[in-house]
């Protein structure tokens, strides 16, 4: 057997082994919320992934990868030495690979990007040293640690804010999702198609300017939204509930809760016998609001608030599809180009800017992924979708969607963005419209030091397996 043939072999169980972990950890994450808002089964959730990963992938994958992961390390200092390049583009793979499986063994959603950069990071400074490396790059993605998190918990915030106060409030929750539904629909699904358009379609042979784009994306909006509104219409709703007997405890609770702020005001300016009059009443009123907070508790996922949460749970099945779809469109071929760029030195004795992907071996990555996150992905999962926040659909609809609005506005404006980082961020902004005493503070704290420690960790296991490998191949 050559030693060409050992190394291709070599490359590919890395890679398959690198999906693998993507599928653990990455795309874990992503449908973490539908899962733990019970609007999808682990099971359902693995075939959803596995056939809109693999079609966002195959179809509006690019087919061109940059051999140097986000320009990380000029290449010119591997013209003359293509086997170090290799020998580095493989490390990086089985360092990413590790250091994944690791984030995943304990929970962590980690972005697969940040951990090929960091990777290629050490790579890069052990071969041409600090001066080889794109500072201002890395730079960028440190940035967006705090930006991707930050714009995606404003947005998931204020979306949830909007369906609590419009529809979970209201005096007739059901009737006001009937209403709200198709409206949501159409935004859901024009804000989706303008993401798409400019995201996965530039890799299409047809462009379509600005407003031709938004012209489209407003035209599916629109379908969309009369297609919602007449399957509603078609059916049948039970509605037992009852507003004489069943009292909607949810917005008499919102109501107190305004009126506590009031007399608080009133308390402060208040003097005398007027404040010690106002003190009781406070008194009384915040007695009833925890006497009605229990009795919300024993309902809130009885009558019209279990349908709601069935009807969001359909909306959220759609957002769901989309951030696979889209995860598939502009990810995954990216994550399998270090491994399309050391086939291409093997094959060339070289080391080109760009490397063609081929088909076979985003299969390849498709196939890695969905065994990874129907073995090792429910350990993610559980951290997104039950560990930060209690999940229902309407805040698993709201942290998606507001993750996947950060990825759309982020991008266009050239702000650095993570994927992964965005649905926590959205999951954590659900769970900030709840009151802070909702999230699980711990479980923040570990993920915000396992993503802190993504790209030094990369790059030490990089180097390491990097001097084992140059020292086994070059005595071969």
């Amino acid at each position: 057997m050559g030693i060409d043939l050992i190394l291709i072999i070599l490359v590919l169980l890395v890679g398959f082994y690198m999906a693998w972990n993507i599928g653990a950890n990455d795309v874990s994450n992503a449908m973490g919320t539908s899962v733990g808002s019970g609007a999808l089964t682990l099971g359902k959730a693995i075939i959803i992934a596995a056939v809109l990963e693999f079609c966002g992938a195959f179809f509006l994958g690019s087919n061109v990868s940059q051999t140097m992961q986000s320009g990380i390390v000029d290449p010119i200092y591997f013209e003359q030495n293509p086997s170090i390049f290799l020998y580095g583009m493989l490390a990086a793979l089985l360092a990413t690979s590790i250091w994944l499986q690791i984030a995943s063994y304990f929970g962590w959603p980690v972005s697969t990007t940040h951990a090929i950069v960091g990777a290629i990071l050490g790579f890069g400074l052990i071969i041409g040293g600090a001066s080889t490396v794109k500072w201002a790059v890395v730079g960028s993605i440190a940035l967006s640690w705090v930006i991707s998190p930050a714009i995606s918990a404003l947005f998931s915030f204020l979306i949830f804010s909007i369906l609590q106060k419009k529809i979970l409030y209201a005096m007739n929750p059901v009737q006001a999702t009937r209403r709200a539904l198709p409206i949501y629909t159409g935004i859901l699904f024009a804000t989706f198609s303008i993401s798409l358009i400019f995201g996965g379609l530039k890799n299409l042979s047809f462009k379509l300017s600005l407003v031709e784009a938004i012209g489209v994306s407003i035209g599916v909006g629109i379908i969309a939204y009369f297609i919602t509104m007449i399957i509603i219409n078609r059916i049948k709703i039970q509605d037992d509930f009852d507003m004489g007997n069943k009292p909607n405890h949810a917005q008499q609770m919102f109501s107190l809760n305004k009126s506590l702020k009031h007399l608080q005001r009133v308390k402060l300016v208040s003097e005398g016998d007027t404040r010690k009059e106002v003190s009781d009443i406070l008194h009384n009123v915040r007695s009833l609001s925890e006497t009605l907070s229990e009795k919300s508790g024993k309902h809130k996922r009885q009558s019209q608030y279990m349908i709601v949460e069935k009807m969001f749970g359909y909306l959220q099945i759609l957002s769901a599809c989309y951030v696979a779809f889209a995860h598939g469109a502009n990810d995954v071929a990216n994550a399998i180009g270090p491994v399309a760029a050391a086939l291409d030195v093997i094959k060339n004795k070289s080391v080109h800017i760009t490397s063609t992907v081929p088909v076979w071996l985003l299969a390849l990555g498709g196939a890695g992924i969905v065994v990874g996150l129907a073995t090792w992905g429910w350990r993610v999962i559980q951290t997104i979708g039950k560990k930060i926040t209690e999940l229902t659909p309407t805040r698993g609809f709201s942290a998606e969607f507001g993750a996947a609005v950060t990825i759309l506005v982020a991008s266009k404006l050239g702000l650095p963005i993570s994927t992964t980082h965005c649905i926590v961020g959205g999951v954590l902004g659900v769970g900030l419209a709840r009151g802070i005493s909702a999230l699980n503070l711990r479980t923040l704290r570990d993920i915000a030091l396992s993503w802190v420690i993504t790209i030094p960790s990369s790059a030490i296991v990089c180097i390491i397996i990097f001097y084992i490998i140059k020292a086994i191949f070059t005595n071969v």
